[in-house]
């Protein structure tokens, strides 16, 4: 770690003084090279991490995204000119590279958390080390990734070490975490461990992202397209065996419509077809990994030690591999397990009477990433969206709680972090904002009118 660090800030020494547009350029070469690679990259992702093909192939989709976005945001890397108050003096802001970022990332989504951070750290000017979490399973995909941006940088010659992967346990994230030259430190987990990074980057004066733990609800209300929120309810909670941050662990519905609801939605439940990720028709996968498994049997007991009611599911498949049942239970909002994240396709089904008690629900627990709403009502849209409505980074309307578009800032408050990946202006945690007064005149003129002599 130690020596590998020191090229990476003899590195960053020349990438950042490097124009930002030919940064971009960069960047952009990077996307085309994953571009070729995309049907290869996108099986290597579900092979190593379970997930299916298509949500393999999309994820490396998303990093060439974040690419394109990265190229254009290149030439937007804008400060302000701000009124000054004193006669004969310019304000303005600047933004300049950080130097290093580290990325700590996690096996659920192995290239395109990478590509969130990554992208934005590049065309900002920083470098980049990447240690992946989920090294000990999902080796392949970091190293093949890391070739590939490697071949780019050679080819332009610039310095490999400008992007700098590590495979290896917790004591590679610690030591990012307590080095000095690394002024930022994104990391993505555990809300339990990602407390333990802050602590660490915090006590040396360092900046962190934190993208942590989700526990995301789906609200359908009396008027919705049911046909709409079943559909989206089933991607939210089956999609990648509900191993995404964003994947919906609580649905909650208006009393008037909860059995229709709910019987929908177990029918479309047994018609899931569970197996090989590789295989095409195949919705749900493996659980990433034998302890992943067994959390679930565990979840399951604890689930019905709370007064959890299994309507569908709640076993392991006896069969070769991690596969579990995709699970609903119907609990109360109240029981400790609904509070809490159990990384596997489990839903919790619960009822409510009015627009309030589902807001309340939905910002009762310590998490505040995803949730969604369904409805046609204008004034219930507004109030969810608004500052007595979700408590969420993303406040969703019709839609999942999963499946988040790169042009929007990704992230959620609360117990979730409070960091933001991808678009909008998260480019700027990335850099160090200087605000610069110019005094070209021969005066001294002071602030708030002092005159000091």
């Amino acid at each position: 770690m130690k020596k590998a660090c020191k090229p990476c800030s003899e590195a960053a020494k020349i990438w950042m003084q490097i124009p930002a547009p030919k940064r971009g350029d960069i960047v952009r070469q990077i996307g085309d090279a994953l571009r070729a690679k995309l049907q290869q990259l996108g099986r290597l992702v579900s092979l190593e991490m379970g997930k299916i093909l298509p949500e393999g192939i999309g994820e490396v989709q998303e990093i060439i995204d974040m690419c394109d976005f990265a190229v254009g945001l290149s030439r937007q890397l804008n400060g302000s000119i701000i009124p000054s108050e004193r006669p004969n003096h310019m304000m303005l802001e600047v933004w300049n590279p950080l130097g290093i970022v580290g990325v700590i990332t996690a096996f659920n989504f192995p290239c395109a958390v990478l590509g969130w951070n990554a992208c934005l750290a590049l065309v900002c000017g920083n470098c980049v080390m990447n240690h992946r979490k989920g090294a000990p399973t999902t080796p392949l995909v970091t190293i093949a990734m890391t070739k590939l941006v490697a071949s780019v940088l050679e080819k332009n010659d610039l310095p490999g070490a400008i992007f700098t992967s590590f495979c290896g346990g917790a004591e590679i994230g610690q030591a990012i975490a307590k080095d000095t030259r690394i002024p930022l430190v994104s990391f993505t987990g555990s809300s339990k461990v990602g407390l333990m990074v802050q602590r660490t980057v915090n006590e040396r004066f360092g900046k962190c992202l934190l993208e942590l733990s989700g526990n995301n609800a789906i609200i359908v209300m009396d008027d919705a397209d049911i046909q709409l929120a079943v559909r989206s309810v089933l991607f939210a909670a089956v999609g990648t065996a509900g191993q995404r941050c964003t994947t919906c662990r609580r649905l909650l519905l208006h009393e008037s419509i909860y059995q229709k609801v709910l019987d929908q939605l177990l029918d479309v439940y047994k018609q899931v077809k569970i197996g090989d990720p590789l295989e095409k028709g195949t919705l749900l996968g493996p659980l990433h990994t034998s302890a992943s498994r067994k959390n679930f049997e565990k979840g399951m007991e604890i689930i019905k030690s709370q007064g959890g009611k299994i309507l569908t599911g709640g076993s392991v498949v006896e069969s070769e591999g991690n596969f579990v049942q995709p699970t609903i239970v119907e609990i109360s909002s109240n029981a400790p397990a609904v509070k809490e994240e159990l990384f596997a396709p489990v839903l919790y089904v619960m009822k409510f009477q009015t627009l309030k008690e589902a807001i309340e629900i939905n910002n009762s627990v310590p998490q505040g990433l995803s949730s969604s709403i369904f409805t046609r009502k204008p004034e219930v849209i507004f109030q969810w969206i608004g500052p007595h409505g979700s408590d969420c980074g993303i406040v969703n309307v019709n839609i999942p709680t999963n499946g988040a578009e790169i042009g929007g800032a990704f992230g959620g408050e609360k117990a979730t972090g409070g960091g933001r990946e991808a678009g909008s202006d998260s480019w700027k945690q990335y850099m160090r904002r200087s605000t610069c007064t110019i005094n070209y005149g021969n005066e001294l003129p002071l602030a708030q009118g002092i005159n000091f002599g």
